[in-house]
């Protein structure tokens, strides 16, 4: 309607006057409603075309959009694991800091592992302790062994030297026994290294490594005893959060509700998401200056810039299935999705996440016009699509002075 009238200024209106002043023609005269359209059918005819025209310029340099709103995530509480509700920490609609534990689940399984990993610790200090007496003992029977070694040895050579002076004090029989009790005290000796060796082994590896195992027992058993209790990820609120005791919690088929941020980019607090006609590909860019008015925060038009154009329209997406692609069931055409930061500090303060709003985008061909290097014709056209984006920014003006009346009292909400 605003396009239609700004048109008719230059071409009915003037059709008009010429009409009546130059032409002597009156209203209610030769002009009436029957004969408007043969006495101004010039400014008529030219009204339609350049209202046409100047709706698809504003409309195409300039787009508008009522898909916009500052969206948020919401974070649902889940265990890792199913189990019943042990104790609930919180109440529903409290707010809640990261690290703040909500609840926990019965955890006598997780206790028990726990327990008998520690008890496994302990079995292994105490073997640590038992093969320090292990050693200590083959230390002592190493002493013992040699000490039998050198006896059998100093003997042996005694004996073996009165018979090699050719005395008759001395049999081969003595002789040899000597020997073999020389052998055997050797092989006593090498079996007390031996368990030296042993005892050795089971305290620098075998132990430790075991040792290891049973700490990391413990703690795969802390972990599991730790989830279950669930903490607050992010800070927020929580909602639909109404456990009690003894309730089952799954993480596929129960959740205990949801957290909703209050910080942070997923927030809603930070950014807007709206989605505007593809046609407007070529014209929205990162830095494209926009402005949003959103229900939650009437009479208040806010600057946005835009910072980030998703490369691609969701409505082509993809995903492998057992049905064959047929695109006529596609044929809704989807739109551009364009994320919107405030131009100003603060400037969502007052808007509530997930609220409704309507988003205008402005081309802007300032820099371009700046560099002075194009010809007549396209300077004035620039010229002109900067400047008609007026009439979008008045319209966007004129919704947020009306929003509050259109929804209170013709939609009835």
């Amino acid at each position: 309607m605003l396009e239609l009238i700004l048109c008719s200024l230059v071409t009915v209106l003037p059709d008009y006057l010429y009409r009546r002043h130059r032409e002597g023609k009156r209203w209610g005269d030769q002009i009436t409603f029957f004969t408007m359209w043969y006495e101004l059918r010039w400014g008529i005819t030219a009204c339609l075309i350049l209202t046409v025209a100047l709706i698809t310029i504003v409309f195409y340099y300039h787009p508008s959009t009522t898909n916009a709103g500052p969206y948020f995530r919401t974070i649902p509480l889940l265990p890792e694991g199913g189990g019943r509700v042990e104790e609930v920490f919180v109440k529903n609609g409290d707010a809640v800091e990261t690290g703040q534990p909500l609840f926990s689940l019965l955890d006598s399984a997780q206790v028990a592992n726990v327990n008998l990993a520690e008890s496994q610790l302990d079995q292994i200090a105490s073997a640590f302790a038992q093969a320090e007496v292990q050693l200590e003992a083959a230390q002592a029977t190493l002493v013992q062994a040699q000490s039998a070694l050198a006896q059998a040895e100093n003997e042996l050579a005694k004996k073996s030297e009165l018979a090699s002076r050719g005395q008759q004090l001395v049999s081969k029989i003595e002789i040899e026994r000597l020997e073999n009790n020389v052998a055997q005290r050797r092989g006593g000796v090498q079996a007390a290294q031996a368990n030296i060796t042993a005892a050795q082994t089971q305290i620098s590896d075998v132990l430790p490594a075991q040792r290891q195992s049973a700490q990391r027992q413990l703690e795969q058993a802390q972990v599991a005893l730790d989830k279950t209790v669930i903490y607050a990820g992010v800070d927020g609120q929580v909602a639909q959060f109404f456990l009690q005791r003894g309730d089952y919690v799954n993480p596929i088929l129960r959740p205990a509700g949801v957290l909703i941020p209050s910080s942070g980019p997923e927030s809603g607090r930070f950014q807007i998401a709206a989605g505007f006609n593809q046609l407007s590909a070529q014209v929205i860019k990162p830095g494209t200056i926009t402005e949003v008015v959103c229900m939650s925060k009437p009479f208040s038009v806010i600057p946005m810039i835009v910072t980030r154009v998703q490369p691609v329209v969701a409505a082509g997406q993809l995903k492998p299935s057992d049905v064959l692609l047929d695109a006529q069931q596609r044929a809704r055409p989807g739109t551009l999705t364009v994320v919107m930061e405030p131009l100003y500090e603060g400037g969502l303060m007052d808007v509530m996440p997930g609220s409704k709003c309507i988003a205008n985008a402005y081309t802007s061909n300032h820099d371009l016009l700046e560099q002075g290097d194009l010809g007549l014709g396209q300077t004035l056209f620039l010229h002109m699509v900067d400047t008609v984006g007026v009439i979008h920014a008045i319209i966007l003006r004129m919704q947020a002075l009306l929003m509050p009346v259109q929804m209170l009292v013709f939609a009835g909400h």
